[in-house]
């Protein structure tokens, strides 16, 4: 029998085949919520683990090997865990003895988990980039779990090479250890998605709305990258000045009302400007005296927005003149920051689930 005469048989046994034998189960599908993550307590050693891992990272620190590590070992490693832990120790969540980030994350992914339910074969679970749990860990609970698909979530808004980008990486490096590696989706930057937009602006219009004072401006400070990333092409700069002005656009305000403003930098480099702090002591000395700071970068409250921002820029602004400061929390595990989670993973689901 030919090739060709073969194939005509084959499809002839299906087609006679009644349907009931022919179904297949729908494939098992594990959705992994990827965040940056955080050391396991605030004491030298964990904070030691985690600031090694976190800064060897070539996707952060892009120096050459041999000029960052003496560096790193000799100086960053040996002063900045025992500063970070301080820190860390004025948010630590001391009831679950962690960080506030492993708190909500845990949370958005039982609470997606629920959301998703009319999705039988859908799984979800959650996993940091630095720390535990880790992304590898997580990736291979999933496939134990009978996992065949991965839909893999970085939350991070806006794109960059930091975030990202070593987040897809830390997983592929994974899946690069299986033997029978599982198919692999990963959810977009969706900076300007609507949903996301609209849950931004419900969650300052309902925080401002609880305050005794009215902000005469109100920054949206992102994490900063520097800027020698930026000018290689890293889009993170255009992606948070879009959401400013679509958030502007949605809330019917002005470039003097709502302004774009850049955090956390790190070293003797040149970081993308303006530099949040030394803009709230210039609006302060020009005599501004009411402001109010979101962090539309970070999908959960952390390090960089509880303390960098609930407390040093609160204290500078204050020092420099001002009166009153308000930080709006991020969308953590409200009802406006799940149906952003829940509705991209719905849309990135297509056709899997």
């Amino acid at each position: 029998m030919s090739r060709t005469d073969q194939t005509e048989a084959r499809i002839a046994t299906l087609s006679a085949t009644p349907a009931s034998q022919t179904a297949t189960r729908p494939a098992r599908v594990g959705v992994m919520l990827l965040n940056l993550g955080t050391p396991d307590g605030t004491e030298f050693k964990p904070m030691w683990r985690y600031l090694r891992e976190f800064l060897s990272d070539p996707r952060i620190v892009e120096l050459n090997r041999l000029i960052w590590y003496p560096i790193l070992y000799g100086l960053v490693l040996t002063v900045r865990p025992k500063k970070s832990g301080e820190n860390y120790a004025r948010i630590w969540n001391r009831e679950r003895n962690e960080s506030p980030l492993h708190t909500f994350t845990r949370s958005q992914s039982e609470k997606l988990g629920a959301a998703l339910r009319d999705l039988a074969n859908v799984s979800v679970d959650w996993g940091m980039r630095y720390g535990n749990p880790s992304t590898g860990a997580v990736a291979r609970k999933l496939v134990e779990r009978g996992c065949d698909r991965i839909l893999s979530f970085p939350l991070y808004p806006q794109y960059s090479a930091t975030t990202t980008a070593t987040a897809n990486d830390q997983l592929f490096r994974a899946l690069m250890k299986m033997r029978r590696a599982p198919a692999l989706r990963t959810v977009p930057p969706y900076y300007d998605e609507p949903v996301y937009i609209e849950a931004l602006a419900t969650s300052i219009r309902k925080h401002l709305a609880t305050l005794d004072f009215e902000p005469e401006v109100v920054l949206a400070s992102y994490h900063g990258i520097p800027k020698a990333m930026s000018d290689k092409g890293d889009p993170y700069r255009r992606h948070c000045l879009e959401t400013t002005r679509l958030l502007r656009e949605k809330l019917g305000w002005g470039e003097e009302k709502l302004m774009t403003t850049f955090q956390s930098r790190f070293g003797a480099q040149e970081w993308l400007q303006p530099y949040t702090d030394a803009t709230v002591e210039k609006l302060a000395r020009d005599g501004v005296k009411r402001i109010a700071v979101l962090n539309p970068g970070f999908v959960s409250d952390c390090i960089e927005t509880l303390d960098e921002i609930g407390r040093e820029v609160c204290e500078e602004f204050l020092h420099a003149g001002g009166e009153k400061f308000s930080h709006i929390p991020c969308l953590n595990d409200t009802t406006e920051g799940m149906a952003v989670i829940e509705t991209l993973v719905r849309r990135e689901l297509a056709g899997w689930a």
